[in-house]
């Protein structure tokens, strides 16, 4: 395997690995399995060294395929057509592929549901607001998978994850709903309540 081809297959993985924090929320929307949404929220302290790694691969792969060729002596047996994996589109593909992963974090909360709510007017008396300290939350994508769990619930009323805060504040019409069903469905994300 040459070495251009190695270091597009480590640009691919360092790129991946650097969104995987806010990767898996979404695949475990889509696979129903919410509850291992949290478990490579150990990899963003690293996101910083990875997007670097990433970006500095990517620049010395391009380098090597846009720097002048030395020349040869020109044989007969030389393909004047390379393979597509060897080409300067698939180096560009692979460079776009890359970019979608490392802005993933920015554009995650469009494959989580619309939290969307009907108008419901309830009596102030039965509205409570509570906030729930959460660990585990690094993204904007964090925030969007615990606010669209939440929100399933009946009797809610709005619901605000931020991530830099560590906290999700839901307010809700306790007549319909209850701190301990909150609870259980910011549980299922993967994301803990700390008390």
């Amino acid at each position: 395997m040459s070495s251009e081809k190695k270091l597009i297959g480590t640009t691919i993985i360092t790129a991946i690995a650097a969104s995987l924090c806010c990767i898996t929320p979404v695949l475990a929307l889509i696979a129903g399995t919410s509850g291992i949404a949290s478990t490579f929220s150990w990899i963003e302290p690293f996101r910083p060294y990875l997007i670097t790694i990433t970006i500095v691969l990517l620049a010395i792969v391009w380098y090597q395929k846009l720097k002048p060729k030395k020349e040869e002596i020109d044989c007969e047996c030389e393909d004047d057509n390379p393979k597509f994996i060897n080409s300067k589109k698939f180096l560009f593909l692979i460079t776009l592929f890359t970019g979608l992963m490392l802005a993933f974090p920015n554009y995650s909360e469009i494959f989580f549901p619309s939290d969307k709510k009907e108008v419901v007017y309830v009596s102030e008396s039965d509205v409570n607001v509570v906030e729930y300290k959460i660990s585990g939350m690094t993204c904007a994508g964090c925030e969007v998978h615990i606010e669209s769990e939440v929100n399933k619930l009946d009797g809610i009323i709005e619901v605000k994850a931020n991530y830099e805060n560590g906290n999700t504040v839901v307010k809700f019409d306790r007549g319909k709903v209850t701190n301990k069903e909150i609870e259980v469905a910011v549980g299922k994300t993967g994301y803990k309540i700390i008390e």
